[in-house]
């Protein structure tokens, strides 16, 4: 059974990412990227599913702690046993080419017994690979090969061949130390001569250093917004410059139950969230390689835009379930893909252009063609703007007119209009005014509830949803407006569950599901926010203090947090909670 997901660590080279478990197993892993199917699949299944085991054998009377190397992403699992001291090092090299997770173990004090286990289960923990030994630059190797995939083990001592599994256990005494690695290769070509691990390792953590040194620090949680940002940057593909909304998939928001997803594919909106939040931080690369990586996704017809694609911009994103794995906590279906692909959802355009103005305030220019993108999305989204949508959720219930997606396309209009106006841009500014003031008119006659003075999650229902306190985060009304601050009131009374937001009620059917869900990370850290614009500012530092009080001991934030079992749920580390929490932070500078 996989660990609880607070228990779980990120290692990643920019192309992929790890979860390594707080017992020394990496149960989740991609090989090469991001969106491929799982070699070690254990975190939604069991140890045959697949998973790399390093440890103390025998984890009775263990202690143990973790930490990252200073500002990288160089993970340190501390074991402290009766018999001695383990210390596990875990790093995935960037900037080689290379696909290896290096894992290192040494013993500080004392004798400790190790238990080493490799069990390699490609697609997803269902395909059992032919295992060979072979020899690479005079040293043995363990090498695992099924379809279009290879994996290589490589380390001063290999385990031995069991029934399917190879696994191993030896003692290390104070001040030996053994170096392992899992190297990925397409199934057809040589295995990779080995290269050294010091010096790959070491240009690692002085690039993560490097990278972090930019960061702002006059915040409120400084550490914990770095440890957010180098997260974000571990999402972001080196290559591509797609940027994915987490590493994982089906992870639950209902232990048990069906709302599973998966995640590990770039929403443009998630994606634009992130970038305003490293653009806020002070980073401007990252702006110029995603906006380089949209023009690629969504070029063609404007019709055919879609809300995510794959890390590359490929637009296949096929949903299907996985019945040979049970599931975390037996939550199914498992799901690959993600049919959400399909949906219309009327704000993404907005988050997209809201980005793109913080890329040119930040003084990236505009090339011809991507503002004629802009342009030609505008364009389209007047034609339709009136349409209704799935919504920011992707409900899959009913299309309606949700509210915080007419705010969107407000904000979309709202920002062409300045590209031309502040900027210099082309483009037909005075329809793109009309079409705003007439949405504007629009949302506040119908998504407003006049008698309860607040704005509602759409046109037909006097619901809430916690999405509508980015009227005032987008500049749709102030913050401190009696509509926002009556909005802010109602969301308090109808979506806060033990101090911390739900994204609305489930139990009135809108989203077309069964099941209900915790607590959404990123609303309350949106309410962190609109607090601040609000004028209350002692509530937002103490909501700010307590949600970054539910981050790991790693500095790590799932999607959501179930507050009654004290436990994170949903995928994990998510992007959209560490983005939230740096666009929090800012707010309270």
């Amino acid at each position: 059974m996989a660990l609880p997901i607070e228990d779980y660590a990120l290692v990643g080279d920019r192309g992929t990412a790890a979860l390594i478990g707080r017992d020394g197993s990496v149960d989740w892993l991609c090989l090469p990227r991001f969106d491929s199917p799982a070699c070690f699949a254990a975190l939604l299944g069991a140890p045959d599913n697949g998973r790399w085991l390093l440890a103390p054998a025998d984890l009775d009377g263990v202690t143990t702690s973790r930490t990252y190397v200073g500002n990288s992403a160089i993970l340190e699992t501390t074991f402290t046993t009766p018999t001695g001291v383990l210390v596990l090092r875990d790093v995935m090299p960037e900037g080689d080419g290379r696909a290896d997770l290096v894992r290192t173990i040494r013993c500080t004090e004392g004798t400790v017994r190790v238990r080493h286990e490799w069990i390699v289960r490609f697609d997803y923990g269902r395909v059992r690979p032919w295992v060979m030994r072979q020899h690479v630059g005079g040293q043995e190797v363990i090498v695992a090969t099924a379809g279009p995939d290879k994996l290589m083990l490589r380390g001063p001592r290999l385990p031995h061949a069991n029934d399917g599994r190879h696994d191993d256990e030896f003692d290390v005494s104070a001040g030996e130390e053994m170096t392992f690695s899992t190297t990925w290769v397409r199934s057809w070509r040589d295995l990779p001569e080995p290269l050294p691990f010091d010096d790959r390792i070491e240009a690692t953590r002085a690039e993560h250093e490097q990278w972090a040194l930019h960061c702002v620090e006059d915040i409120p949680h400084a550490q914990l917004v770095r440890r957010s940002l180098l997260t974000l940057r571990l999402l972001t593909h080196a290559e591509t410059g797609g940027i994915v909304a987490a590493p994982t998939t089906s992870l639950p928001e209902d232990f048990g139950g069906e709302r599973n997803w998966d995640y590990r594919f770039c929403w443009l909106r998630d994606a634009a969230l992130t970038l305003e939040s490293l653009l806020a931080a002070g980073y401007t690369e990252e702006a110029r390689d995603w906006r380089d990586w949209l023009l690629r996704a969504v070029a063609g017809d404007p019709e055919d835009l879609q809300i995510m694609y794959t890390v590359d911009g490929g637009r296949q994103l096929p949903e299907r379930g996985l019945p040979h794995l049970p599931g975390y906590e037996d939550s199914q279906p498992v799901r690959i893909g993600n049919a959400a692909v399909d949906q219309r959802q009327t704000d993404v355009l907005g988050e997209v252009m809201i980005a793109l103005e913080d890329a040119r305030n930040a003084g990236i220019a505009e090339t011809t063609q991507s503002w004629a993108l802009q342009r030609s999305l505008v364009e389209n989204l007047a034609e339709h703007w009136d349409q209704p949508d799935n919504g920011l959720w992707e409900i899959r219930g009913d299309l309606r007119h949700f509210t915080h997606s007419r705010v969107m396309v407000w904000v979309a209009f709202d920002r062409a209009v300045k590209a031309v106006e502040q900027h210099g841009l082309d483009g037909p500014v005075e329809r793109w005014r009309t079409l705003r003031d007439q949405v504007c008119e629009e949302i506040l006659e119908k998504g407003y509830d006049a008698e309860r003075g607040t704005f509602t999650q759409h046109y037909d229902t006097r619901e809430l949803d916690a999405s509508l306190l980015n009227i005032s985060l987008v500049g749709f009304l102030p913050g401190d407006d009696e509509r926002m601050l009556g909005t802010i009131r109602a969301i308090e009374e109808d979506l806060m569950h033990h101090g911390f937001l739900r994204r609305y009620r489930t139990q009135t059917g809108v989203d077309g599901l069964s099941g209900g869900e915790h607590p959404f990370l990123a609303c309350s850290f949106w309410l962190v926010s609109a607090y601040a614009r609000a004028g209350r500012r002692d509530d937002a530092h103490a909501l700010m203090d307590r949600l970054c009080a539910l981050a790991n001991d790693v500095g790590l934030l799932s999607e959501e947090y179930d507050v009654d079992g004290d436990r994170m749920a949903g995928n994990f580390p998510q992007a959209f909670s560490h983005l939230t929490l740096v666009q929090a932070a800012l707010a309270l500078r």
